[in-house]
């Protein structure tokens, strides 16, 4: 009698052999750029790539699965060193740039939900407070959220506002010692469950970010449902009635909205170090599948369309891993531009979901059983696709850039 579901090969049924176990992973370090990393750089991807493996990747697909958040991750998370990323003091770590993007690769090739969690935390909520903050509220937030003590948001899009983010509707108006915010906002990752949220809103003398923390009367948030990608963090809906913030909790940094055009720099940068992730493991996965799995009497490694599509695959990634290595050195030059961010981002978003459709197609059938992870992968580079500045949009800055002409609308 099979004891095994109709469709799926026994030798591969009850996760018992390599070929699609995430922690097997080998890096495809096809142009060596392994002897380009320090010993820091090595040593920080090391002890994430473990943590990943041990904690996270056993339950990974099942809290995708169920929308679930690993709350009870949090603190081996936090014990890595790694959130904060490059900020420096205020209990940051001050990694280099290609420490944390190698950190971000890690947890993105295992769990795609869980690095979105931590670019949150790091590249908006983090460095919005440390680029824009006062001396006081750097001091407040920034060591408890380095140790996930508390955990932080960044609220700008809206319902009806996306790509077009200068234009907020939500509105911040002073009254005495305090200001009060009116509006919406929607896709805010970690905004349920954070202490504190930026919030982003219109002034009478321009532009503004707010520090609005858990339990404020006005401040209210829901968990967005029906999400079908990165399914294990959650995106929040906001709304904010008649919200009252005091004051001295309006970041200082900011008057305009241009002035947050570093930050968005900063984080498209993390996005495309980050997503590269997902295109490893879908690599990986492929080619120990088609090594493995026979066809016609001989592993489909050994099929002409087969090679030429893992060949494809190395080459975006290789190029991929190229930009990133490039982007970091830029960055900690003060070189990186928001064009030059928002290239990487580009490019490495659609190596990411190239990859994972790639993956998908060698995996026959396979590819879309949940233990096989590649499905996940596909679903979660189609978010990356989209946040941090569209595929379009991104194309557009570049445009602008390499021309001088502006054609947003």
């Amino acid at each position: 009698m099979r004891d095994t579901p109709v469709g799926v090969d026994s030798i591969f049924y009850g996760r018992n052999v390599d070929m699609f176990d995430i922690t097997a992973y080998q890096d495809p370090d096809y142009y060596q750029l392994e002897e380009t990393y320090t010993a820091e750089e090595r040593a920080v991807r090391d002890r994430v790539r473990a943590f990943m493996n041990t904690a996270v990747a056993p339950i990974a697909a099942k809290n995708w699965e169920e929308a679930r958040f690993p709350f009870e991750l949090l603190p081996g998370l936090a014990q890595l060193g790694i959130v904060g990323g490059t900020l420096k003091g205020y209990g940051c770590p001050g990694l280099s740039s290609m420490a944390y993007a190698l950190a971000l690769q890690e947890i993105a090739r295992v769990d795609g939900s869980l690095s979105t969690f931590l670019g949150v935390q790091t590249s908006l909520a983090m460095a919005n407070i440390y680029a824009f903050g006062s001396e006081e509220q750097k001091q407040r937030w920034l060591p408890a959220l380095a140790r996930l003590e508390k955990i932080g948001a960044f609220g700008l899009t809206e319902p009806e506002i996306g790509s077009d983010a200068e234009h907020v509707k939500t509105v911040a108006r002073r009254d005495g010692e305090s200001y009060v915010l009116n509006g919406q906002k929607r896709w805010i990752g970690n905004g349920t469950i954070a202490d504190v949220v930026i919030i982003w809103a219109k002034t009478e003398d321009g532009f503004g970010g707010f520090l609005v923390e858990k339990g404020t009367p006005g401040f209210e948030t829901h968990i967005m449902t029906g999400k079908l990608a990165q399914r294990a963090v959650w995106q929040a809906e906001i709304h904010l009635e008649e919200c009252r913030v005091p004051a001295e909790n309006r970041l200082p940094g900011i008057k305009l909205f241009r002035d947050t055009h570093e930050t968005f720099k900063d984080a498209r940068w993390s996005v495309a170090c980050g997503v590269l992730g997902g295109a490893l493991g879908c690599y990986d996965i492929a080619l120990r599948y088609t090594r493995q799995r026979k066809q016609f009497g001989r592993p489909l490694a050994a099929f002409q369309l087969v090679q030429a599509k893992l060949v494809e695959m190395l080459n975006e990634i290789s190029k991929a891993q190229l930009v990133t290595r490039r982007v970091c050195e830029l960055r900690d030059s003060g070189k990186l531009t928001y064009a030059m961010a928002s290239l990487a981002k580009l490019n490495n978003a659609r190596t990411a979901r190239q990859c994972a459709l790639l993956a998908r197609e060698l995996l026959g059938g396979n590819g879309i059983l949940h233990d096989y992870h590649v499905m996940r992968y596909l679903a979660d580079a189609e978010a990356a696709y989209t946040y941090e500045g569209t595929n379009e949009i991104n194309t557009l800055i570049v445009g602008f850039d390499i021309t001088g002409r502006q054609a947003f609308f």
